[in-house]
């Protein structure tokens, strides 16, 4: 435990104990007065509104103890998973689709919600960007070590030589935010809409309701185009806005208590390189946790179970 949050963690403590003290003893205010001034009950309605001023404060107190040691009960069962091409070119792409039907298939298999909010393709149908609303019990907690650079070495399909090429994809394991939790005003964003271009029927085709959000403070461009409306794409980038800046907080503050507890699993960080998938050795290798799984086509396929659980007590 770092030397600030063990600081918080006293001071918390000493103000819950004097107030359990002082309300002990305002229990004693009307008989004492009494026997003084005779006045019992003005001193009793002093002592009893001192009573539950003190009590709401103690349970403010306990909540904030909670957060502080991590046992308030947050459960986060909503995420987003946002899945980029890296480097490679047209094989990252590719890589990158691989992923994300790999995660997809694994939801399916967990009994999980999988909505696809935005998917970018390229020409052979790899994607260079594709984000997805994943619902499940404490999912975000589950999954978002999953967050950082994924690479693979493998002989494309289009290489004729059989040279064996590298290309990465970055995952991005985001908390879908509470509006309570991140506020965005709209003097903060830049929205433009175009036509969607995409799945959902002739009317996206026609109509301008794919939505572009650019968040000027922070710099980040969401987009959402899969869903029918202006209003229904504007709330998705939105949530999706929220969840990467709740995000960003989170690490924020998780890398100032790394600083001071020097994590072994490394970050969720977008530029750590977490994981390798080398088809020739048909092994899956963590780089944080230097462990290799292997039958590769298996793990691809969705089931990744026990990659995912070496990580959920970590």
């Amino acid at each position: 435990m770092n030397h600030e949050l063990q600081k918080k963690l006293d001071e918390a403590v000493r103000e819950y104990d004097s107030l359990e003290m002082d309300v002990a003893e305002s229990f004693k205010w009307p008989r004492e007065k009494m026997a003084r001034f005779g006045e019992l009950s003005k001193t009793k309605t002093l002592a009893d509104e001192y009573q539950k001023s003190s009590e709401t404060r103690k349970k403010d107190i306990e909540e904030k103890l909670k957060e502080l040691l991590g046992l308030n009960g947050t459960s986060r069962n909503k995420a987003i998973l946002e899945i980029r091409a890296g480097v490679g070119g047209d094989e990252a792409a590719l890589f990158a689709a691989d992923l994300f039907n790999m995660y997809k298939a694994y939801a399916q298999k967990q009994n999980w919600e999988f909505k696809i909010l935005d998917e970018s393709k390229n020409d052979l149908g790899g994607y260079k960007e594709a984000v997805a609303e994943i619902r499940g019990k404490d999912i975000y907690d589950l999954l978002r070590r999953e967050s950082g650079v994924h690479r693979i070495q493998r002989v494309p399909a289009t290489e004729k030589s059989g040279r064996i090429h590298t290309s990465t994809a970055s995952v991005a394991i985001l908390p879908v935010a509470e509006e309570k939790e991140i506020e965005v005003k709209d003097a903060d964003m830049e929205v433009t809409f175009s036509r969607a271009g995409g799945p959902g029927g002739q009317n996206v085709n026609k109509v301008e309701t794919a939505v572009r959000l650019l968040h000027k403070p922070s710099g980040i461009i969401v987009s959402s185009r899969t869903e029918r409306s202006q209003k229904a794409n504007r709330d998705r980038a939105l949530e999706i806005l929220r969840s990467k800046l709740l995000d960003e907080k989170i690490r924020k503050e998780e890398e100032a208590e790394r600083k001071e507890r020097k994590e072994q699993i490394g970050t969720a960080d977008r530029s750590e390189k977490i994981r390798t998938y080398n088809f020739l050795q048909d092994r899956v290798t963590d780089h944080r946790i230097n462990k290799s799984w292997h039958n590769i086509k298996n793990i691809m396929s969705g089931n990744i179970d026990q990659i995912v659980d070496k990580f959920r007590n970590i």
